[in-house]
């Protein structure tokens, strides 16, 4: 099992290093320059030249890919060309914002989707199997900044309930935990009636009909832990979707997150905070990826096994 890890966390290596290329390569492909956007398009050509010069944007992509490598492996992801603050000290003030956001959500997205996965399923063809199939499609077919701002048009601009921007409290999260959970509710209730309608099938859970168990003990003892292993997975890989896909929420609701900040430096052309704060989240997409992984394990006595071997 130490084995396996170890592998894992090696293989991070190599991916955040495509991730850095892929990012810096189509921000060089972008038009204009940091020096324009930051002088403005009266500024004399010799002070934008002499500003790009200065932030080593003229320098060749190779080189400015090795030094962001380089400086990122001692713990340092450059300099804000905007704002000339540590992009790792404002990741590490935003980030508090986007994983708040992401597990307000999961915890919304998974209660509602699993139970109605699960209740679906024990009552197939029933009116709830209906409404929750629907829910299910409905749900999985609206994009998130419409949902969003549906939300804020009833709840904050027409009940006048709740705030539909900033993060000065709980209730500010309440419509962007809604809305970013929406698209969990509508995975994880279609995979979990999936899954938890083949393992009800089963000819385990036919014995344990026959043997006179209660169909409660059936299904919460025997039938849920089986089913839910596909859905572990769905739920981690939704997570760190989630995670790292907050960008959206946090535009519609204003939310000062990692999501919002990586939009703003890619409107402003800031390399250094574009770049920093997408690997970190490829980072902890990654990690999350390997924890997923590992509680797979222990779930399903079987690849335990498997690992237990190697």
């Amino acid at each position: 099992m130490s084995r396996y890890i170890i592998k894992r966390l090696l293989f991070i290596i190599p991916t955040l290093l495509l991730v850095a290329f892929i990012v810096l390569f189509i921000m060089d492909l972008t038009p204009s320059d940091p020096g324009t956007l930051i002088l403005g398009d009266n500024a004399q050509p010799e002070a934008i030249e002499a500003l790009n010069e200065e932030l080593g944007y003229n320098d060749p992509f190779v080189v400015r890919y090795v030094r962001f490598i380089w400086n990122a492996v001692r713990g340092d992801l450059g300099e804000s060309w905007q704002t000339g603050r540590s992009v790792t000290s404002t990741i590490a003030q935003r980030l508090p914002v986007t994983a708040t956001l992401a597990l307000g959500s999961l915890v919304f997205g998974s209660v509602i989707g699993i139970l109605l996965g699960i209740l679906s399923a024990v009552k197939q063809y029933s009116i709830l199997d209906f409404f929750s199939t629907t829910l299910a499609m409905a749900l999985g077919a609206f994009p998130s900044f419409w949902i969003g701002m549906m939300l804020i048009l009833i709840f904050s601009l027409g009940l006048g309930w709740l705030p539909s921007f900033g993060a000065g409290g709980i209730k500010n999260f309440i419509l962007p935990w809604a809305t970013a959970g929406c698209f969990m509710i509508s995975s994880l209730l279609r995979m979990t009636r999936t899954s938890m309608l083949e393992t009800i099938r089963m000819d385990y859970i036919r014995t344990a009909r026959a043997k006179g168990q209660t169909e409660r003990k059936i299904i919460t003892g025997h039938a849920l832990r089986n089913a839910l292993l596909p859905v572990v997975t769905v739920l981690g890989v939704s997570f760190g979707t989630m995670l790292a896909g907050t960008v959206t929420v946090e535009t519609v609701f204003s939310l000062p997150g990692v999501g919002l900040m990586i939009i703003e430096g890619i409107r402003m052309k800031d390399v250094p905070v574009v770049t920093g704060a997408t690997v970190v989240l490829a980072a902890m997409f990654t990690v999350l990826m390997l924890f997923v992984d590992i509680l797979y394990a222990f779930i399903d006595p079987r690849i335990k096994a498997r690992y237990a071997k190697k």
